[in-house]
């Protein structure tokens, strides 16, 4: 395992079944295989992949992670100082053994993952085949995978999200595509053209596929699933993907690269949306999710802290980068350090240890405030920083982007009575004409911080 002698079954029972499409290229079940093979005898015992999207990718991959291989899926858009880093912890004079497309030792390495990567290597841990074939049992059950679903991932390959869709796809034997960079009218054309069921994307990337979908009334009737992470749905995007993919069901959920998922619900076609407040669903097929102090002392519902899993998905650690605050055990249960709390069952999340605010002796979470804030008519999306202050320690700040027209201190205000206590609602507003992300898509705080100390022009400060 994870997925190589799957790939094997799947060539030999349907040769000629699309297996991989990449912007209109692609390989069959029984190319995929002999694509792969080729490559396998070339290939070395750690083998570092930092490509494009291309139909090619799938069999770099596959022969990357034969026999006792391990693979280090890099970003291509990193910087050259970060893959050069990178090339140079992971090179090695062994020889890799075997010549067969086969699946390793279950409880091998097959994987090199990273957390992120800008201008320095980033975190590397490491994952068992073992561990992803749990994750693609869970996961299959939990989505609804279906023999004859054709999942389309529209993102990046390098990034997990999408590299774990692939590999999901190849061990369930179901069809996958995706493009060679991300156009909205590409991805409007692959969904009517190629009879997409499934997707699997970001929110930003489903607002903007839905939006302009019922914009343009490109016909979503087809798809039935759709699988969002990386952020939580607002309820803009709920909303906007319900009417452009009406026979959908939504499923969102909680996960982190080095637990795999975690927790998660669904919005059956018709079913009410519920876009409100912090909860994430029940756990995941297999897992057990306790909230835990520092110490490792179970904490009573509805007292947020630290996010704690036994799993058997959990990575098996870090090869290097482990600054003792990222992946820990406590009693037996692991946690990166994201907070949140149970209630009644459901799982809350309230974002990172390392992102709470502490404000007047207060702890408040900017997850929390973004989502209350994306919630008020004319905000488009939004994020919470907190900035220094000689008196409260931190104050809370944050900046909105609008969906439509101007945006008024007062409106965020009157927005924010009902929904957030006072300590929690920020002191100052920013309207931003962008939204500071990261190279992966997310939100950025400390960028959104460097843009107030250099008041930015992408700022305007309205209180």
């Amino acid at each position: 395992m994870p997925f190589l002698n799957r790939i094997q079954r799947w060539a030999d029972l349907r040769p000629a079944d699309t297996a991989i499409a990449v912007g209109g290229r692609g390989f069959s079940w029984s190319e995929l295989r002999g694509a792969a093979e080729e490559l396998v005898p070339s290939t070395p015992e750690t083998y570092i992949l930092s490509e494009p999207n291309t139909a090619e990718f799938a069999a770099l991959y596959c022969a990357g992670i034969a026999g006792g291989r391990q693979i280090a899926v890099l970003d291509p858009a990193w910087t050259p100082q970060a893959t050069e880093e990178i090339t140079r912890r992971l090179s090695s004079p062994s020889r890799a053994g075997g010549t067969a497309l086969e699946d390793g030792d279950p409880d091998s390495t097959f994987l090199i993952g990273f957390t992120a990567g800008t201008t320095s290597a980033p975190k590397a841990f490491t994952r068992s085949r073992r561990s992803w074939q749990a994750s693609f049992d869970a996961s299959i059950e939990f989505f609804g995978l279906r023999p004859d679903d054709k999942t389309f991932a529209p993102g990046p390959l390098s990034a997990s999200l999408n590299l774990y869709a692939l590999s999901e796809c190849l061990y369930a034997g179901t069809e996958f595509h995706t493009l060679r960079s991300f156009d909205v009218g590409d991805a409007h054309a692959v969904i009517i053209h190629d009879g997409i069921t499934r997707l699997v994307l970001v929110p930003t990337m489903l607002r903007l596929l839905s939006e302009r979908g019922l914009m343009a009334s490109v016909d979503a009737s087809s798809i039935r699933t759709i699988i969002c992470a990386g952020s939580k749905l607002d309820a803009r995007t709920l909303d906007a993907a319900r009417r452009w993919a009406p026979n959908a069901t939504i499923f969102e959920y909680y996960g982190a690269a080095e637990l795999s998922f975690v927790s998660g619900r669904g919005f059956a076609a018709g079913e009410p949306l519920d876009a409100a407040g912090t909860a994430i669903g029940g756990p995941f097929p297999g897992v057990e999710v306790q909230i835990l102090d520092d110490h490792g002392r179970s904490l009573p519902d509805g007292t947020p802290g630290n996010i704690s899993v036994k799993s058997p998905m959990v990575c098996q650690g870090y090869l290097w980068g482990d600054d003792g605050k990222a992946l820990r055990c406590l009693d037996g249960h692991f946690t990166v350090g994201d907070q949140g709390y149970l209630q009644d069952g459901d799982l809350h999340i309230l974002g990172r240890s390392s992102d709470m605010i502490n404000t007047a002796g207060q702890n408040v979470y900017p997850h929390e405030i973004e989502l209350a804030l994306s919630s008020i008519p004319g905000v488009e999306t939004a994020l919470a920083v907190g900035t220094p202050d000689d008196l409260r320690g931190h104050r809370v700040v944050a900046g909105s982007v609008p969906s439509c027209g101007g945006l008024t201190a007062t409106s965020l205000t009157r927005g924010l009575e009902a929904v957030l206590s006072r300590n929690k609602r920020p002191l100052h507003y920013y309207s931003l004409s962008d939204l500071p992300l990261t190279d992966r898509g997310k939100v950025d705080r400390r960028m959104f911080l460097e843009w107030i100390n250099n008041n930015d022009a992408r700022l305007n400060r309205l209180l």
